[in-house]
């Protein structure tokens, strides 16, 4: 089991900026992709952004690309993501994750999440 602490939300007004770190602890050897999420309220959790903890893969959703970045720090077992020009649609709690498998995986095929941290936009 892979135990994920997020930490970095907070409220910034549209075109500010935040960074995300998540933690990771436990059986991470077994971590080999780790992504964001995000839920608004009254929507359906969705993709942010992974990363292959090896190296060699990112991936982003359509509505971030250009504005998140997603990194590892693999000695501190830690992502983050970089959010720019951040936008009222981007509010939503945020959420880490980690997949035993590797690459372009389904939200399904995370094996553990974090708690969520809050991420409100004002406009």
């Amino acid at each position: 089991q892979v135990h994920l602490v997020e930490s970095g939300g907070g409220l910034v007004q549209a075109g500010g900026s935040l960074r995300l770190s998540c933690a990771a602890s436990g059986r991470t050897f077994s971590t080999y992709t780790m992504g964001w999420f995000r839920q608004a309220p009254g929507k359906e959790r969705e993709f942010v952004a992974a990363v292959a903890v090896s190296g060699g893969f990112t991936d982003y959703a359509d509505s971030v690309k250009g504005r998140f970045t997603i990194s590892r720090d693999n000695a501190k077992n830690t992502i983050y993501l970089q959010m720019i020009s951040l936008k009222p649609e981007d509010t939503a709690v945020y959420y880490c994750a980690v997949s035993r498998r590797y690459g372009k995986i389904r939200q399904d095929e995370y094996d553990s999440w974090g708690q969520g941290t809050q991420v409100t936009v004002s406009s």
